[in-house]
């Protein structure tokens, strides 16, 4: 069956276009459209649509007073479309903090360069998103093999499924009491994430405390646009210091360094320290920031001193450069199914044997403390 979508958008041409691109994929069906948010609440309730595109500046109602009204009466995986602005990005951020789980640029060139790569990821967007509200499971088991469905890479770097193909090893799945803290010494910790990332950081980070006794990497997929607002908003919630990284910057501990939009972050040795190298790195990158990239400096800068987390997103990027962490003994831990918006990044670390534990996003905070803080 096919996952119904309602389209809301005050432009008339805009509604069409989306429309026409979502009935395009067999898999995806607009139900109905909306031309502001107070339509979009009304028939959210009345439609029970699985997945909702939302624009944010509408008359009557704006994208993300709707987000909440609908988030309140009936919970909708909604993708919101946004402008590469300043004012933008703090608007689609605000829209995530109401209850959206992801976004697009509104202009399809923003998205891609190529049209027909703009059209296959916003199929492939709404498509992870209708998934998600359809096979969420019920109940995890203390021990879980990892689901027997594997995320693979298309010419974007988004997520396709591969279907039935059986997990390679199983991973644990653990809550913040059954984590026992290893007595291992750590001098970084790395977060990697995408799709649904943006909430899941400022959860775990809000729990951070000031004097936390290591620097923090952090690489989320987003435009350039976007990194230095989610930066400032991060700081402005956080006990800890949150900026966007700059090149030649020095780590320092109780500080956050979110990875710039565009660019590649990695981390090289000076000293005791590290130092960020920020470059704008290979153009055929499906990914800036790259999480492989960031946690394969890693291994070579810090070695086995690193605890590195991946959190929900679409596709597998922080698989590989995970491995290369594990192979000079890291620890890799990820994030569970049930917690996150989508989940590939880190299945892709869990089904290959990367990835020790798998944990809640209610949980990372808690489990991380205990085991990267020593008392």
């Amino acid at each position: 069956m096919a996952i119904k979508v309602l389209v809301v958008d005050d432009s008339s041409f805009f509604r069409r276009r989306v429309s026409e691109i979502v009935n395009q994929d067999p898999e995806l069906e607009v139900i109905a459209t909306a031309s502001n948010g107070a339509e979009a609440v009304k028939m959210a309730a009345e439609l029970n649509p699985q997945v909702i595109t939302m624009d944010i500046e509408m008359p009557v109602m704006d994208g993300i007073t709707a987000v909440r009204e609908i988030m309140a009466k009936c919970p909708t995986p909604i993708l919101m479309f946004s402008s590469l602005t300043h004012d933008g990005a703090k608007a689609t951020l605000d829209a995530l903090d109401a209850g959206a789980l992801d976004f697009l640029p509104k202009r399809f060139e923003d998205i891609a360069t190529n049209k027909d790569d703009a059209i296959l990821l916003l199929q492939q967007r709404v498509k992870a998103l209708g998934r998600r509200r359809m096979f969420r499971p019920i109940a995890r088991p203390v021990v879980a093999s990892t689901p027997s469905v594997r995320p693979t890479s298309s010419v974007l770097g988004t997520t396709s499924i591969a279907s039935h193909t059986p997990a390679t090893a199983p991973v644990r799945t653990s809550t913040a009491a059954s984590i026992r803290a290893s007595g291992k010494q750590y001098k970084i910790l790395l977060i990697g994430t995408s799709t649904g990332g943006p909430v899941a950081l400022q959860k775990i980070l809000t729990q951070f405390p000031a004097n936390y006794p290591h620097p923090i990497l952090l690489i989320q997929h987003m435009p350039a646009a976007f990194t230095p607002a989610f930066a400032s908003r991060l700081n402005g919630l956080c006990k800890i210091e949150v900026k966007e990284a700059a090149n030649g910057d020095l780590l320092k501990p109780g500080c956050a360094y979110l990875a710039p939009g565009g660019m590649q972050m990695m981390v090289e040795r000076t000293g005791g320290s590290g130092r960020l190298k920020v470059i704008a790195g290979s153009a055929d990158m499906n990914y800036k920031p790259c999480v492989d990239i960031t946690f394969a400096s890693a291994s070579k800068a810090f070695s086995g001193d690193v605890l590195a987390v991946v959190l929900t997103g679409m596709g597998a990027d922080g698989r590989e450069g995970a491995r290369m962490l594990k192979a000079v003994g890291a620890t890799i831990w990820a994030q569970d199914e049930a917690s996150c918006v989508v989940y590939g990044m880190p299945q892709a670390v869990a089904s290959a044997g990367i990835a020790t534990q798998s944990i809640a996003l209610d949980n990372m905070a808690e489990c991380i403390l205990k085991e990267s803080v020593r008392v």
